[in-house]
């Protein structure tokens, strides 16, 4: 693993005008927020061969070359095979309660002020780990992490959306265990998985039941497949914001759909090139996503996996995407404007982000 997957950044502090920062600095001094990132799919390589060996899993890698190998994704369907083998080392919460510590300060130290992270309590329960387990471990670890650091942490639960799974009965179980045991900071019912074979629509009933209960909903749609998908999540899974969306450009009706209703897309440009939905950084939508005024946010996905991090992304945002600093800037404070942070705390954020760029020489753009 290199170290922009396995280790965390040094924010500069340095000052001066834009053209006196370099692109690491300029990154480094904004504020961020992290709204598409997976807990398990954010497992440090370290800590899963840690675990592997604790539990005594011997059908993974048992060295950080193995791993990397590990983590050469033939397609998607081969990453959502990795990712299944990979989570089996959680077992208990000590377990999760390290995975989330360690995840929330590698996103601190990235300067990310908040994150909604998803996780799939289902994929444990299914192999037989105690739900209790599961929720008091994660929690234990955002707290100590927000303690440590002052980041806040909010959970999103994921339904695993799986071929030839009984998707019905992960679906309605993990509504359930949402509202069992998660308590204040579970704000969100998502849905992950490939989307290939996984009709969007029969979601529909968990994602009512959700958001009946007042939490948010925010499926994955459009990263595999084309548009449909993503309209899809918009009329039967009453999406407020989108997972990737990146096939949204197909179809210039949703993208007036998406522009007119500001539904933001939350894009992992990384992941994308990983898993081989897109072909390169060349090819990524991004920069068109922002060109046509969709409500875009950037985010890492699962970033020990892809060798990458958030501050990564802002990095290949600049120099393989073409973005310029104006644009990214817009991004971290669309992060903010997209999350579901307490309005007042949001304000406060988009000021200081704000701040920070008039400092540095870049103003923000116009909403």
């Amino acid at each position: 693993m290199s170290d922009a997957a396995t280790e965390t950044a040094e924010a500069t502090g340095t000052a001066g005008s834009a053209g006196e920062l370099t692109d690491e600095e300029f990154v480094d001094r904004l504020p961020k927020v992290e709204l598409h990132v997976h807990l398990e799919g954010s497992m440090r390589p370290t800590t899963l061969l840690q675990l592997a060996k604790r539990h005594g899993v011997d059908n993974l890698p048992t060295d950080l070359d193995g791993l990397r190998a590990f983590y050469a994704f033939r397609d998607f369907d081969h990453f959502i095979e990795v990712y299944l083998a990979a989570v089996q080392v959680l077992r208990d919460a000590e377990d999760f309660a390290l995975l989330a510590r360690e995840t929330a300060l590698g996103l601190a130290a990235q300067n990310v002020r908040y994150a909604e992270i998803t996780f799939t309590p289902y994929l444990h329960v299914q192999r037989g780990v105690d739900p209790s387990e599961v929720f008091a471990g994660v929690e234990a670890g955002r707290l100590q992490a927000e303690r440590e650091t002052g980041i806040r942490i909010r959970w999103i639960t994921d339904i695993p959306g799986l071929p030839d799974a009984d998707n019905i009965t992960a679906a309605e179980r993990t509504v359930e265990l949402a509202l069992a045991h998660g308590g204040e900071s579970v704000i969100a019912l998502g849905l992950g998985g490939p989307e290939v074979g996984v009709p969007r629509p029969q979601f529909g009933p968990a994602f009512t039941a959700a958001r009946d209960a007042g939490l948010h909903c925010i499926p994955h749609s459009g990263e595999t497949t084309g548009p449909r998908t993503i309209w899809d999540a918009l009329e039967h899974l009453h999406a407020e914001r989108i997972g990737h969306g990146i096939s949204a450009l197909g179809d210039p009706k949703l993208v007036e759909h998406l522009r007119e209703h500001g539904i933001p897309l939350e894009v992992s440009p990384t992941s994308n090139v990983c898993t081989g939905a897109v072909a390169g950084y060349a090819e990524h939508p991004l920069p068109k996503m922002i060109a046509e005024g969709l409500a875009v946010n950037l985010n890492s996905d699962d970033p020990p996996m892809f060798n990458t991090t958030l501050r990564e992304e802002y990095l290949h945002a600049l120099r393989d995407l073409g973005l310029t600093r104006q644009q990214v800037a817009g991004l971290a404070a669309a992060g903010v404007r997209h999350s579901f942070m307490p309005e007042a705390d949001r304000e406060r954020l988009l000021a200081e982000i704000a701040a920070v760029t008039a400092e540095m020489g870049v103003p923000l753009p116009a909403n």
